[in-house]
């Protein structure tokens, strides 16, 4: 069994997709499916973050029915299992009202909330909470050419603005989370820079949320082709995160991360105070 939780709460990832970088088609059946939820839950999951559609480079868009076709069973099940978080990744308002209605309590917009006009409104008025993340150009294209002057300061400066304007149509700071979106437009050099600054992204007063597993800037690194072979390196970049301050982690491995967050939580305390409780 896994342990009692610690302070960065982690994000398991469950891509009920059939062409996602990492686990596409994973799910393909109702029994898959119930496995990778339960599977979730025992590791140690905090939230369970279920993606319609795959957002990985050169990816394509898919039709509003067919996303809602691939996240609302996923919704279902979670919630006829468990109580925990659930986050929808998701561009599309639509979606989002019909997740919220179904269970879920997060909406992840990779665009910011500027793909869909209607995305706003629907997540004020389900009064949940919304993950505004930084992408340079689009999935399809966004690996192609990116480019900053500073990655950093533009990084911020975008998420600062897309928090004014949502504050502006009414959504509440304490309901938005962060995310600098790691590999979104991004080199490894970028993705890096923004990793050695992690602590510029408190200034907006908002959680962060890191989403790094598994990416082609770590399989750059650590010289590793295939997703599931970059694990190791995922989860030590999850300890360094939780070391600096980050809320929330979005990874597929769970169990790994886990382990990896409670190295650091007994490294970070003295004495006999670093001992888990079984539940």
């Amino acid at each position: 069994m896994h342990t009692k939780k610690t302070q960065t709460r982690i994000m398991g990832i469950l891509n009920v997709t059939p062409d996602s970088f990492s686990d596409g088609g994973r799910y393909s059946s109702e029994e898959r499916l119930q496995a990778g939820i339960e599977k979730l839950l025992h590791d140690g999951a905090d939230i369970v973050d279920v993606g319609g559609e795959s957002t990985r480079p050169g990816s394509e868009a898919v039709s509003e029915e067919e996303e809602l076709r691939r996240v609302l069973p996923a919704i279902v099940a979670i919630r006829k299992t468990s109580s925990i978080a659930i986050s929808v990744d998701t561009t599309k308002a639509e979606v989002a009202r019909q997740a919220l209605a179904a269970g879920a309590d997060i909406i992840n917009d990779i665009s910011g909330l500027e793909a869909d006009t209607d995305m706003a409104a629907a997540v004020r008025k389900a009064s949940a909470q919304v993950v505004i993340m930084h992408m340079q150009g689009r999935p399809r294209t966004m690996q192609e050419a990116p480019h900053y002057d500073d990655v950093v300061a533009e990084v911020n400066a975008y998420l600062a603005a897309r928090i004014a304007s949502l504050e502006a149509l009414g959504i509440e700071r304490k309901d938005m989370i962060v995310d600098p979106g790691l590999g979104f437009g991004k080199t490894v050099e970028h993705n890096l820079s923004l990793l050695r600054n992690l602590s510029s992204l408190r200034r907006h007063g908002c959680p962060v949320l890191i989403g790094h597993s598994r990416k082609s800037f770590l399989g750059a690194i650590v010289q590793v082709r295939e997703p599931e072979e970059r694990d190791t390196a995922t989860a030590l970049l999850s300890g360094f995160c939780a070391r600096q301050g980050m809320d929330i982690l979005r990874v597929h491995n769970v169990a790994a991360t886990r382990q990896a967050l409670q190295l650091c939580a007994a490294l970070q305390q003295p004495g006999d105070a670093w001992r888990p409780e079984y539940r």
